[in-house]
């Protein structure tokens, strides 16, 4: 099984999906994701989707997962970059990815995380 690299950028967590996840590696993907933010302390978590052409309700259902478990090691998740295809695939099947916080691209992802960082430490 492949796993996807997760890169530490500051307080940030990064990771950018390349591959057509399985439902193995995104369960692998929820679990290391934990893990690097436990040990990190990291504040946010921005998960690229831009060379994804095809999400099932299953990785859908992972993404509002991975989401629902950062928020309660206390980090932000973002996911940006998510094609139009997909979005309308995700709409058709009734997900919402209720709970995640969604970004046109990965630097308007990192804008909206960085944003969170500083109202918070107000």
């Amino acid at each position: 099984m492949e796993r996807i690299p997760i890169l530490r950028m500051g307080s940030t967590l990064l990771v950018t999906i390349q591959i057509d996840m399985q439902d193995q590696t995104a369960v692998a993907l929820q679990d290391d994701l934990a893990d690097r933010i436990a040990q990190t302390g990291a504040s946010g978590v921005l998960i690229d989707i831009s060379a994804l052409e095809i999400v099932d309700s299953f990785v859908g259902r992972m993404l509002t997962s991975i989401s629902g478990i950062a928020r309660v090691l206390s980090a932000t998740t973002v996911v940006g970059g998510m094609q139009p295809a997909v979005a309308i695939t995700l709409v058709e099947l009734g997900l919402s990815l209720e709970g995640v916080r969604m970004a046109l691209n990965i630097e308007r992802g990192m804008a909206l995380l960085q944003r969170g960082e500083s109202d918070s430490a107000r």
